[in-house]
């Protein structure tokens, strides 16, 4: 029996992949789809980050299915169109030898999926909802010299350059405020979803208080949180786009952009 594998490359093989991306974008609801950093040398790279992760959790849920006769797999993306249909990746059988058994045939709504009795739903990424929030009543360890250490080269200008007392100096003050941003406005806190697990993002609003630099990534263990990293934006985004469209408060893969 086949076993769909996690990788999406190695399970299909795809005919100009950034185009189809492209009729992916253009088929689905409007949504910004470039990173911030260097979209004209990455175009379309939060989509095939998207679509890349999103088809590898729904091969291990086993949400990547057979058509009836044989001849068709097909799985859920998750997005819909601007009429809320759902939009649906459909592969046949590679006639090319050499390549991967199966090759992306199109994107599609449900009356197309005439050979499936049943159709896929989407991901599934947790099962407790509070995992969602921020639960202030809980302390936050903040490992500071492992953040400052490990990603100084992620933090702007000047403050990638400064002395590591110093930017830990700015960086705990970034954090304070994060944390009563978040007590004014709960929705502050964005979940990501990484590596399996589901972690809260935090805005690190540095050379700005009205615009965020970096995501602090928070993880609950329990009785407290814990924090001893931080993310790009563009990092960011992606991980928290495969649980939902992340609401435009600071996280926004546009932000700064002409």
């Amino acid at each position: 029996m086949f076993e769909v594998p996690t990788d999406l490359y190695e399970f299909a093989y795809i005919h100009a992949p950034d185009e189809r991306l492209k009729q992916l974008a253009i088929m689905a609801e409007p949504e910004d789809w470039e990173p911030l950093e260097a979209p004209d040398r990455r175009p379309m790279a939060v989509l095939k980050s998207y679509i890349k992760y999103t088809f590898a959790r729904l091969a291990e849920e086993g949400k990547v299915i057979l058509s009836d006769d044989g001849a068709y797999y097909v799985f859920n993306t998750g997005l819909v169109t601007p009429n809320q249909e759902a939009i649906f990746a459909l592969f046949d059988r590679n006639q090319n030898d050499g390549q991967q058994v199966w090759h992306f045939l199109k994107w599609c709504k449900r009356y197309d999926l005439v050979n499936f009795s049943e159709l896929p739903g989407i991901t599934h990424y947790f099962d407790d909802p509070s995992k969602l929030v921020l639960n202030m009543s809980k302390e936050l360890r903040v490992n500071i010299d492992h953040i400052v250490s490990e990603n100084k080269t992620r933090f702007p200008e000047p403050f990638n350059s400064m002395d590591d007392y110093t930017l830990q100096t700015f960086l705990k003050g970034a954090i304070d405020n994060a944390k009563e941003r978040v007590c004014r406005n709960y929705k502050a806190a964005v979940p990501q979803y990484h590596r399996g697990k589901v972690q809260l993002l935090l805005p690190l609003c540095i050379t700005n208080p009205a615009k965020a630099d970096l995501a602090l990534v928070v993880e609950d263990h329990g009785s407290f949180y814990r924090a001893s990293t931080c993310l790009t934006l563009d990092m960011a985004y992606n991980n928290a786009r495969l649980l939902a469209r992340p609401d435009k408060d600071w996280l926004r893969p546009n932000e700064g952009r002409a």
